[in-house]
């Protein structure tokens, strides 16, 4: 695995779909359109979408992630056998009994031995690749989704009476997928975490007690998982990691980084951390302090949400505040998250702002470390 830092500027993956995709898919649901007609919309709004991103100026593309519906598609329900996806309730939520907090509706539930399903990430990236001049970046859920989404209640304990094979296979089912990837060309992966940031939320914290787990535990666990899936990449397959928070604040964790950011940053084997600070939720920059050598920190300062477009100065101000905490050398910038974690629509002015602040993070980038 080449352990590296990351572009100075960057994004999280996920891009705003055109209205033309949206209509094709919601004509290949109703049975309108076949497979391959989907297909052809697809490639024909990725191909528009890797020159949006090319055009401003980034170093790192993606396809916008426009053949998924949710980002934990591209793996979780569809990339490994073994796992379904459970509904909990009609209106897609539950509230805890003693918590009062929300339950996720989509609920991945381990019903046999976890396995690779075949290369169609591979398939898709050879396709992103084919268009795309500068570096083709491929996103894939964590690997700590499954358990921390699903808990030991939806991991079958006649499969797995015991968690260590489960991981054994989880981790095994990564690798196959990395050597798949490279196998197509690609030589920058990017895993979206969202369960690491939640350890530090006291409320998560007594869900996770609820039904058995302690956070610290899970912290010691998902990291050495991380670890083992990251030694498996092919040489020259760059690995970074973005620690989600999720575009919807009223379920992902309102904690800061520093619970987890001693064991993130100097336990994780990983060179580049996409995190996101998008407001007083996340807390301070002082988590950076934790940052060794050698390891970069992109600052996800850019919101994917808010229509206004931050001023080049208050980033700047941002960066300088971070630099506080750790040398400017080892910081990036990005938007906070991804611009549309779910295949949603927009009209042409949200995707004229979505330009702008790629621009903004290009520019910005440039002005203060001389390169994006």
């Amino acid at each position: 695995m080449a352990s590296f830092p990351t572009y100075r500027a960057d994004h999280i993956g996920s891009l705003l779909r055109p209205a033309s995709l949206i209509a094709a898919r919601a004509d290949f649901d109703a049975g309108r359109i076949d497979a391959a007609a989907l297909r052809a919309a697809e490639d024909g709004a990725i191909r528009d979408v890797v020159a949006l991103q090319e055009s401003v100026g980034l170093p790192a593309v993606t396809d916008g992630e426009f053949r998924r519906h949710t980002y934990s598609d591209s793996f979780t329900s569809s990339g490994l056998a073994g796992i379904e996806i459970a509904l909990t309730e009609a209106e897609g939520w539950r509230k805890s009994d003693t918590m009062g907090h929300r339950m996720a509706r989509r609920i991945p539930r381990v019903v046999s031995r976890v396995r690779w399903a075949g290369p169609q990430n591979a398939r898709d990236f050879v396709f992103l690749k084919s268009v795309a001049k500068r570096t083709a970046k491929i996103t894939l859920p964590g690997a700590a989704y499954i358990h921390y989404r699903a808990g030991r209640e939806h991991i079958s304990r006649t499969v797995y009476p015991d968690l260590d094979s489960f991981w054994t296979d989880i981790i095994a089912a990564y690798h196959d997928e990395m050597r798949s990837l490279a196998e197509a060309g690609c030589t920058y992966l990017q895993l979206d975490e969202t369960s690491l940031v939640k350890l530090g939320d006291p409320k998560a914290q007594a869900l996770l007690k609820e039904r058995g787990d302690d956070w610290r535990e899970l912290l010691r666990v998902y990291c050495d998982v991380i670890n083992r899936v990251v030694a498996g990449a092919p040489h020259g397959m760059r690995v970074a990691i973005h620690v989600c928070r999720s575009q919807d604040p009223s379920w992902q964790a309102t904690a800061s980084y520093e619970p987890i950011a001693e064991a993130m940053f100097g336990g994780l084997d990983i060179g580049a951390f996409l995190l996101e600070w998008d407001g007083p939720r996340a807390g301070s920059f002082e988590p950076l302090r934790h940052l060794p050598a050698g390891k970069r920190v992109v600052l996800g300062l850019v919101s994917a949400r808010a229509t206004a477009l931050e001023t080049a100065d208050a980033l700047k101000r941002r960066i300088e505040e971070a630099a506080r905490y750790t040398p400017l050398d080892r910081l990036g910038l990005s938007p906070h998250c991804g611009f549309s974690t779910n295949a949603h629509d927009s009209d042409a002015t949200a995707q004229s702002m979505q330009r702008r602040k790629l621009e903004r993070v290009v520019a910005v980038a440039r002005e203060v470390w001389g390169e994006a």
